[in-house]
């Protein structure tokens, strides 16, 4: 019988890019069962119609998690700070993941985290804002803080350490942007630092050869590309055919464009360049081309994409 991974988010941008490899792996080693509050919609269906178990459930509502959790052999753990901009439900989520996962018993559980960033920047640090009164990057140190809920639990799990999707480019409103003089322009606070980014269904992918791999009890971090800001506007430029500019804000500029999570982003930029060099050692290319060698770098996606990428 084929091992069930229980997938939270599976038509998320994390999830269902490792529904996608589970179910199309020839070995047949392992069993999707996709986790999702609609299991009527079109990607629920697509999902459905790839041979994975579709299965409604809802992080909000526990006795649902812990169904849908009994008699799989792996879960991969995620959670959705941008749908609700709170790092304490971040927290009570987790701690519902690892509560099921515990009664469960499950082998093997991916956690989808990231750093607590207050681990390099106390709250004390004036270098960048305290955020809600105890964060400095409240989407990156809820998940971070929620690590133990796995490890006190003695859940066997591997902590992933996801990096800046490409995919925001399309749907988070980073793409290039006209300036005043009608020369479009990426705007990040990185400076000369370099970014890791990776596409949203590669991580996915990357998941999946953990659960092949076994890598127990492990902190991994994965990235499909270390650019600087004036690589990626060099990269948008080759591919749109036109001159493309990095516009190097401060984080603090950054912070104040006003829209919602600017603050969160500005820091969490800060948080990139400040400390770069530990946070692309922590996320190493060729150990990541390990787990999924079909990788994508950020010219190989954007050759594929530049036709998604929203255009003022």
């Amino acid at each position: 019988m084929p091992k069930i991974i229980a997938v939270i988010g599976a038509t998320g941008q994390q999830g269902s890019g490792l529904v996608r490899a589970i179910q199309s792996d020839k070995s047949g080693q392992f069993q999707a069962r996709a986790l999702t509050r609609d299991p009527n919609s079109p990607k629920a269906k697509e999902l459905a119609a790839l041979g994975a178990q579709v299965v409604k459930a809802d992080v909000d509502d526990p006795a649902s998690i812990q169904s849908a959790f009994s008699g799989a052999w792996g879960a991969f753990c995620v959670t959705f700070f941008w749908n609700h901009f709170s790092a304490e439900k971040e927290i009570a989520e987790v701690q519902t993941m690892a509560a099921a996962a515990k009664t469960a018993s499950l082998q093997h559980v991916i956690w989808s985290t990231l750093e607590d960033t207050r681990k390099w920047v106390p709250l004390s640090d004036n270098r960048m804002p305290t955020l809600h009164g105890k964060y400095k990057v409240p989407h990156f140190d809820g998940k971070g803080e929620a690590n133990h809920f796995f490890t006190d639990a003695g859940i066997p799990t591997t902590f992933l350490l996801t990096s800046f999707y490409y995919d925001n480019f399309i749907f988070f409103g980073m793409g290039p942007k006209k300036g005043p003089d009608g020369i479009p322009a990426i705007t990040i606070p990185s400076g000369a630092t370099k970014l890791p980014m990776i596409a949203a269904d590669d991580i996915g992918r990357c998941a999946f050869g953990i659960f092949q791999q076994g890598l127990i009890g492990k902190t991994v971090g994965i990235a499909g590309d270390h650019l600087t800001g004036d690589q990626i506007a060099a990269a948008f430029a080759k591919h749109m055919h036109t001159t493309v500019r990095f516009n190097a804000v401060t984080p603090e500029a950054f912070r104040s464009f006003g829209f919602p999570g600017a603050d969160d982003l500005g820091n969490m930029f800060q948080f990139k360049r400040d400390f770069n060099d530990y946070f692309c050692g922590a996320r190493n290319l060729t150990f990541s081309r390990s787990l999924n060698p079909d990788l994508q770098s950020f010219d190989t996606w954007l050759a594929a994409n530049i036709s998604r990428i929203p255009r003022e």
